[in-house]
């Protein structure tokens, strides 16, 4: 891992797409960052009860999705750990490997009202900042709403907050994997190398 302000951008990765490297690259551009850290997870207890390819291929996935992208590290810290993922265990074990480094979770605007749910919100808040990737008009946000919810939890947590302002349209893996399903050309939403892997191996089929 490089050393100083490190972007962590978790996810299922199901399979990884276009418009998660786009964000990658959008935070790493402005947030000045030395790295950003795609981190596949390993169980994910938001995810329980979906059908979820095996952690090792979706690591593979964002292995040869990121292989020309030399500012993205792709982690395996989730996979390892035994039992579900949470994202305060895994800034644990990153503070504990690189405890001067600087974490800024990157996290979409959806996620962003999701966060006091999580497991240890009050650990997230004090060891990461939190970047929200926002669409913004002028110098105002889209949506007044996330406005107020980065004052909340300013007030109540102390929590630091970056804006990462994205123009990029909506694309789910879901979506992605209903067209793998379904035989179609899924080339203009994943990495070729992605969409070449998940042909060869039949995934989604």
């Amino acid at each position: 891992m490089k050393s100083g302000r490190i972007g962590v951008l978790g996810g299922t990765f199901n399979p990884i797409h276009n418009q998660h490297l786009k964000l990658a690259e959008y935070a790493y551009e402005q947030l000045n960052l030395e790295t950003v850290m795609l981190i596949p997870s390993g169980i994910s207890y938001l995810k329980a009860g979906t059908d979820v390819l095996d952690a090792g291929i979706r690591y593979k996935m964002c292995l040869l999705a990121s292989k020309e992208l030399p500012y993205i590290e792709v982690s395996d810290i989730e996979i390892k750990r035994a039992g579900n993922s949470y994202t305060c265990d895994t800034l644990k074990d990153l503070l504990g490997s690189a405890p001067d480094n600087e974490f800024f979770l990157i996290v979409g605007a959806d996620t962003l009202f999701m966060l006091e749910k999580w497991k240890n919100p009050e650990y997230i808040f004090a060891n990461s900042i939190i970047a929200v990737a926002a669409r913004l008009d002028g110098d105002r946000y889209t949506d007044d709403k996330i406005r107020e919810k980065i004052g909340e939890y300013g007030s109540r947590y102390g929590a630091r907050t970056e804006i990462i302002n994205i123009d990029i349209s909506d694309l789910s893996s879901s979506m992605i994997r209903k067209k793998a399903s379904e035989g179609e050309d899924i080339r203009p939403f994943v990495p070729e190398s992605v969409a070449a892997y998940i042909a060869e191996n039949g995934l989604y089929r």
